[in-house]
């Protein structure tokens, strides 16, 4: 009998493949309290057209889109001028998938200006680049008006289009 060790050396992983991306302020607000939960083996990032709400938030990994398009006051309920702001970042949100992240959620509001319009082209990018990406989105109330109903089924529609897997959930 041979009384040889072997010496296996185990890859070690410093971030992690699984990426949680919140955009805009609904989206914000979901990946800000996982954050505070102390989830782990996932990694968090904001991304956002309002600087004011990225600086509040606890999370270290934060994109503001559209720095020259919105100067980091926020789309302003408007989902083509968040879309934009998020073509305009669109190297910075490649580098923040390129760390090896293998699987991505991405979860915002629907309805509003930033979620609507930059999480479809967040979902986009992130499936171009091979990445699972799945949406969790949430649709507004009936009192919050037809206008924003349709304005986030609109919104719905787009980021189903550039995601493997899709969860829409009513907040009614």
């Amino acid at each position: 009998m041979d009384d040889t060790i072997l010496d296996f050396q185990l890859e070690s992983r410093t971030e992690a493949i699984i990426k949680v991306i919140g955009v805009g302020g609904g989206g914000g607000n979901a990946v800000n309290h996982m954050f505070r939960e102390g989830i782990h083996n996932v990694s968090f990032a904001l991304c956002n057209t309002d600087n004011q709400a990225l600086m509040e938030s606890p999370v270290p990994v934060k994109i503001q889109l559209g720095e020259n398009t919105t100067g980091g006051l926020g789309a302003g309920n408007r989902p083509e001028i968040a879309r934009k702001a998020a073509e305009e970042s669109i190297d910075l949100i490649r580098d923040l998938l390129s760390d090896g992240t293998r699987m991505a959620f991405i979860t915002a509001g629907m309805g509003g200006g930033t979620g609507t319009g930059a999480a479809p082209v967040v979902a986009k990018v992130a499936k171009d680049m091979g990445i699972l990406t799945v949406g969790i989105v949430t649709i507004p109330f009936v009192f919050e008006g037809p206008k924003k109903i349709i304005q986030a089924l609109k919104g719905v529609e787009e980021i189903a289009a550039n995601v493997d897997a899709l969860l829409v959930i009513n907040n009614e």
